[in-house]
């Protein structure tokens, strides 16, 4: 599961954490390339479910492609170039920045263009608060409500989350649960994602300043085929 944020050039005041979270579009392109190239097949967390519970097989190189926030460089430059490779990507999306029209995010005219195309679209909490250590009041309103948010506009329940910043506690945990989400992902980083720890499943961040090679490295599918360990 491969984690990107922003898809553009940083502007010249950026800070060290904007940069870090930015992808060039040209080499987000040069990614998705060297992916088509070798045999790598985009696939989404219901493909990931499904496999764990052996009601379908993976491809021999499956790769999640997931951004975080929804930013609106989402549409404008990543959008077009999965679009162009034939690849389908999970957006994990702050509602409430969507629905104040927060500048420099997607609205929901672009994330339902972007559904209707196969994207998927999932909750990123409500207002991307840190999860820890909150009344369970406050997570109904941050987990539940932009599940249903999302269900209004994409016409189909979202099933998977995405905790702020990483953080989350064993209450985050519980509510994912009780709220009926299928598995949740963290900024942690790690390759293999099974039914035990599907709401800390782990991600591989993408960086600013991850070239090419150490790219081929990082989606290197190592002891794995087809989704499942081979002796």
């Amino acid at each position: 599961i491969l984690m990107y944020h922003y898809i553009s050039v940083p502007p010249e005041d950026a800070d060290n954490y904007r940069i870090d979270l930015s992808v060039t579009p040209d080499n987000f392109h040069a990614q998705m390339q060297y992916l088509a190239e070798n045999g790598y097949t985009p696939i989404d967390f219901y493909d990931l479910s499904n496999a764990i519970a052996d009601k379908i097989d993976l491809p021999d190189k499956p790769v999640i492609l997931t951004f975080d926030d929804g930013y609106l460089d989402n549409y404008e430059n990543a959008f077009p170039i999965l679009q162009e490779f034939g690849f389908t990507a999970t957006f994990f999306i702050v509602t409430e920045f969507v629905d104040f029209n927060y500048a420099n995010y997607m609205n929901w005219g672009m994330i339902e263009e972007m559904a209707a195309a196969g994207m998927r679209m999932e909750p990123h909490s409500r207002t991307h608060i840190d999860l820890r250590e909150r009344e369970r009041g406050v997570l109904i309103w941050e987990m539940l409500g932009p599940m249903e948010t999302l269900e209004a506009h994409i016409g189909y329940r979202p099933r998977y989350f995405s905790y702020p910043s990483g953080r989350y506690d064993e209450a985050t945990l519980q509510m994912a649960y009780e709220l009926g989400y299928w598995g949740a992902v963290t900024t942690r980083g790690g390759k293999w994602h099974g039914f035990t720890d599907r709401y800390e499943w782990t991600r591989l961040r993408v960086r600013n300043d991850t070239p090419l090679p150490e790219f081929v490295d990082l989606v290197d599918p190592g002891d794995t085929l087809g989704g499942k360990f081979t002796d």
